[in-house]
């Protein structure tokens, strides 16, 4: 059983044998299709109804909301008002000057958990020395979830 919902990769085929395989210079609207990302997250009030078997009276929890998927409806959290969210979209966003311009190449992007947390990864061709051995640093990654335990993200306090 693996987790990965969605996702699109540039190079070889991964380890899992999952995914969409993509051209090295995919722009980054087909990255953004092929990974799955092609969906925004919505927000409700949380609400609940007090009563006997679904019957009686609806309430709302104002301290929290829900996260849910824009195609499917799907819930994915229950979080803090104060959870600031990051869409899939804007993570692969993040790449569109760093692959246009900057020679950054993106290696793989997706969705894991039916949407609660996706990610994208690209090669920087940068690399440096540390002591007389090399030490390529040449990723750039980017993982946001959309789990309750980081609900107070972005919180001044």
């Amino acid at each position: 059983m693996h987790l990965v919902e969605t996702m699109a990769y540039a190079g070889e085929k991964p380890w899992h044998g999952l995914g969409n395989r993509l051209p090295a210079d995919q722009s980054i609207d087909g990255w953004r299709g092929s990974a799955g990302m092609d969906w925004s997250i919505e927000e409700a009030e949380v609400r609940f109804i007090t009563g006997q078997n679904g019957i009686g009276t609806i309430n709302a929890f104002p301290e929290q909301k829900v996260l849910y998927r824009s195609d499917t409806k799907a819930p994915l959290s229950v979080v803090s008002k104060r959870f600031k969210v990051v869409q899939p979209g804007e993570i692969l966003e993040f790449y569109r000057d760093l692959t246009e311009v900057g020679g950054f190449e993106l290696e793989t992007a997706g969705v894991l958990r039916q949407g609660r947390k996706f990610w994208a990864l690209a090669k920087t061709g940068q690399s440096t020395m540390f002591s007389t051995t090399p030490n390529p640093l040449n990723w750039i990654g980017f993982l946001d979830s959309v789990a309750g335990y980081r609900s107070n993200r972005g919180s001044a306090a």
